[in-house]
């Protein structure tokens, strides 16, 4: 999915008005205040991701990581690949080239 789901994570959401959770309670007018204003400041761009990319311990960059193993099962070698879970690193945020739509954005952009 182009710039991943918004709406099953935890933490900051863009177009609410509330900051994640983190805030104590408002009371009704406050709140929906506080959504017309961030609906306003809120962009329909997502210009950044998370990448499911990670490093391995060589510096190498890929989605999974395997290792080949040798087993001797009833005096017979066999080559089998192993995944790689531990020692990998996310490659982290990254920029997007072309700015993406928030699948999560609450307005109409285009009505046919």
């Amino acid at each position: 999915m182009m710039g991943g789901s918004g709406s099953k994570g935890k933490g900051y959401w863009p177009f609410s008005g509330s900051g994640g959770g983190d805030e104590p309670a408002k009371d009704g007018q406050e709140q929906s205040l506080a959504r017309v204003r961030s609906i306003r400041n809120a962009t329909p761009f997502v210009f950044t991701r998370r990448s499911s990319l990670y490093f391995d311990e060589d510096g190498d960059l890929a989605h999974e990581f395997y290792e080949e193993t040798v087993v001797t099962k009833n005096g017979r070698k066999k080559a089998k690949l192993k995944r790689i879970h531990k020692n990998l690193i996310p490659q982290g945020i990254i920029k997007l080239d072309h700015p993406c739509i928030h699948a999560d954005f609450p307005v109409v952009i285009c009505e046919v």
